[in-house]
C-alpha cells in the first residue's frame, strides 16, 4: 500500500503590490502569497508508475506576504505527522484525517483552531483531500458530491456546532437534496456558476482603469462588481458613481447577456440588471460602521463586507440592525476564524451573506461543515476569492454546496479576480455569461498544482524573480522619485 514518505514546502511571493492589485482600505500593500504544501508517496506496489508519477497532494493557504514563512514553519509541524501513514487509511476516514491534524494539544494550543496554526492545517487537509482526489480520477468537487449524505457529514468538522446543527440533522438536509441533485450537477455543468467580478474595484486603481475594467467585465457578462470602500466617503462616492454609470448604461451591455429575476432580487440592482457590492475590510468601529454606509446609500449597494472587526458578532448583528431600514445587508466571512465564529454570526442574525475562504477555514472539512450550518439558517455561501489560488479552490466549494447542499442557489455569487492563473496546471475560467466553468480533468484534484518554474522563480526571496528582477524594478519605479 502507498505511503506518505515526506513533503516539501515552499514561500510563493508575487508582486501584486506594484500593479495594486488587492489593495483596499486596511490592505494597501498586498503581494498575494502562497504557502505551499506539496505530499509524496512511494509508488503503489500494484502499479508500474516510475517513481516521477507517483501520487502527489497539493495544498496552499493564503497570505499577502511576510508572514508566509512562519505558515510555513507550521505547515511542517502539520505534515511531520502524515509521514509514514498509508494513504488509503487516510481516505477511508478523512473526517479522522483532519481530527489527526487538530488534535495535538501542543499545537493546538497556539490556536486554538484559529491563526497561524489554523493557516497550516488548512493548508495540510488540502493537499489530502487533492490527493485523495486525484487518487479516484475525479475532480475534488465530484468526488464529493458522489458521496452518500452520511460520507459528506462523516467527513464534515461539526464539533462544537450541534446547538446549531447536529449530524442527524445536516444528514436529512443532504437527503432532502438528493432528489435534485442529477439536474443541479447537470445545469452547473451547462451553465457554469454565477460570478461577481473584484477585480474592477481595487483601492489602488486610477479612474481610468476603473473605468476600462468595468466595461471590460461587463463584456465578459458579469452583473455583479465589487468596489473597495472606507477611506474617504467623497472618494467613495466619486468611485462608486464611475462604476455605476457604467453597469446602468444600456449602451455598455453585454448583448448575450442573461438576468434572471431571481438572481438580483433584493440587491438593490439598477436599470439594466446590475448589482454593486461595497467592502470595507475590517476599518471601521460599529457606530462608524453604520454613520459611513448610511452616507454611502445613493450607491445602491447590495452589501457592505467587512464592515468592522471579523470576530465581532455582536458588532456585526448591530450593524445589521442599523442598516436595515436603507436595504443594505452585512456580509463577512473572510478572515472568519473558524465555523464556531460563524456559527455565531448565524445564531445572532448577523449577516445577510457568508463568505467561507477556502483555506483561512482548515480545509475542506471545516467548509463542509459551514455550508451546512448556512444552509440550515438559509443564508447563501458566496466565497471569497480574491487572492492568488483561491478561485481555483472555491469554485469546488461551490460547485459541491450547488449540487448537494444549498437549498437554492439563486442569490448565490462566487468572488473572481482575474489574478495569477497562469501559475496554475489546472486554472479556473469564466465563461461569455460570467460564470465559472466547472473543473473537469480527471487529474484536476483541488486543482492548486502550481506549474514548477512559476514555484522556482516566485520562491522568496532566492527564486529568480525576487533576487535579480525585482530590484531592478523597484530602482527602475524610484528613479526620478522626490520625497517631500
Amino acid at each position: 500500500m502507498s505511503i506518505i514518505t515526506g513533503y516539501s514546502t515552499h514561500d510563493i511571493r508575487f508582486p501584486t503590490s506594484l500593479s495594486g492589485d488587492g489593495t483596499d482600505a486596511m490592505n494597501t500593500d498586498c503581494n498575494y502569497s502562497a504557502a505551499y504544501v506539496i505530499l509524496n508517496t512511494t509508488p503503489n506496489a500494484d502499479s508500474n508508475a516510475a517513481a516521477s508519477d507517483t501520487l502527489k497532494g497539493f495544498g496552499m493557504t493564503f497570505t499577502i506576504g511576510k508572514g508566509n514563512d512562519i505558515v510555513i514553519e507550521a505547515i511542517k509541524q502539520l505534515s511531520d505527522k502524515l509521514v509514514g501513514m498509508p494513504i488509503e487509511s487516510l481516505f477511508s476516514d478523512m473526517g479522522a484525517m483532519w481530527e489527526l491534524l487538530t488534535s495535538d494539544s501542543q499545537l493546538r494550543w497556539i490556536g486554538p483552531e484559529k491563526g497561524v496554526i489554523h493557516l497550516a492545517t488548512g493548508a495540510v487537509a488540502n493537499a489530502v483531500w487533492d490527493m485523495y482526489a486525484r487518487s479516484r480520477n475525479k475532480p475534488l468537487w465530484k468526488l464529493i458530491v458522489d458521496m452518500t449524505p452520511e460520507e459528506i457529514v462523516k467527513c464534515s468538522s461539526l464539533k462544537y456546532l450541534s446547538d446549531a446543527l447536529t449530524p442527524e440533522e445536516a444528514v436529512q438536509m443532504l437527503h432532502e437534496r438528493q432528489s435534485t441533485k442529477t439536474e443541479r450537477e447537470k445545469r452547473a455543468l451547462q451553465e457554469g456558476l454565477r460570478a461577481y467580478s473584484t477585480s474592477v474595484g481595487w483601492m489602488g486603481y486610477t479612474t481610468d482603469k476603473v473605468q476600462r475594467l468595468t466595461k471590460e467585465a461587463l463584456d465578459l457578462g458579469f452583473n455583479h462588481f465589487k468596489l473597495k470602500v472606507g477611506v474617504s466617503v467623497d472618494d467613495d462616492l466619486a468611485r462608486a458613481k464611475v462604476i455605476r454609470d457604467i453597469i446602468d448604461d444600456p449602451q455598455y451591455q453585454n448583448k448575450d447577456k442573461r438576468v434572471h429575476a431571481k438572481t438580483i432580487e433584493g440587491k438593490n440592482a439598477g436599470p439594466t440588471g446590475n448589482v454593486l457590492m461595497i467592502d470595507a475590510n475590517q476599518v471601521w468601529d460599529v457606530e462608524e460602521a453604520i454613520a459611513y454606509v448610511k452616507k454611502l446609500e445613493q450607491c445602491k449597494p447590495w452589501f457592505i463586507e467587512e464592515p468592522t472587526m471579523p470576530d465581532d458578532v455582536l458588532g456585526h448583528a448591530r450593524i445589521r440592525k442599523g442598516l436595515k431600514d436603507i436595504g443594505i445587508g452585512v456580509a463577512t466571512g473572510e478572515h472568519c476564524a473558524n465555523r464556531v465564529l460563524f456559527k455565531q454570526l448565524l445564531q445572532a442574525g448577523a449577516i445577510d451573506v457568508l463568505q467561507i475562504d477556502a483555506c483561512r477555514l482548515a480545509g475542506v472539512n471545516e467548509c463542509l461543515a459551514v455550508m451546512l450550518l448556512a444552509a440550515k439558517f438559509g443564508v447563501p455561501v458566496c466565497p471569497h476569492a480574491g487572492g492568488v489560488g483561491l478561485c481555483e479552490y472555491v469554485v469546488h466549494l461551490s460547485m459541491i454546496d450547488f449540487i448537494s447542499i444549498a437549498p437554492t442557489f439563486d442569490r448565490n455569487v462566487v468572488e473572481w479576480v482575474d489574478h495569477l492563473h497562469e501559475h496554475f496546471k489546472y486554472p479556473v475560467s469564466v465563461n461569455s455569461h460570467g460564470r465559472y466553468n466547472a473543473p473537469l480533468d480527471k487529474s484536476c484534484g483541488y486543482s492548486i498544482e502550481m506549474h514548477q518554474e512559476s514555484i522556482e522563480k516566485y520562491t522568496y526571496p532566492d527564486g529568480s524573480y525576487w533576487k535579480y528582477e525585482h530590484p531592478t524594478i523597484i530602482s527602475k519605479l524610484q528613479e526620478g522619485r522626490r520625497y517631500v
